[in-house]
């Protein structure tokens, strides 16, 4: 796995250890290199690869870290999650001074959802 500055693991604690939706600091690689305190009470650990999340797929559906990585741009999602149904606004936020490092989440915003989006 790879690692990063400890300076790196407590800003980030900071900035979303308390986030009320499981978030993810990934290396390029996939490797999790951190999670928040939702993520891990959701069973999420640092060390194993994101897609592990979804293994029957071996990535995560709709997954925009590739092109993220590429533009080095913050990419948005707003999919159907294959797993409950609910509807997930995704992200993928680059972290400034690490080309290869990611801050990735996704909010639950299925109470907000159009119907025809969550039927189709």
């Amino acid at each position: 796995m790879k690692s990063v500055e400890q300076s790196v693991l407590e800003a980030f604690d900071t900035m979303w250890g308390l986030y009320p939706e499981p978030v993810m600091l990934v290396h390029a690689n996939r490797d999790v290199l951190a999670v928040n305190q939702k993520a891990k009470d959701s069973g999420i650990s640092e060390g194993i690869k994101c897609f592990s999340l979804y293994p029957r797929d071996r990535v995560c559906p709709g997954c925009l870290a590739n092109k993220m990585l590429k533009s080095g741009e913050a990419q948005r999602k707003v999919a159907v999650s294959p797993q409950n149904g609910g509807c997930v606004d995704g992200y993928w936020i680059p972290v400034k001074g690490l080309d290869d490092v990611y801050v990735h989440f996704g909010n639950d915003i299925t109470d907000y959802a159009k119907p025809e989006l969550l039927a189709g």
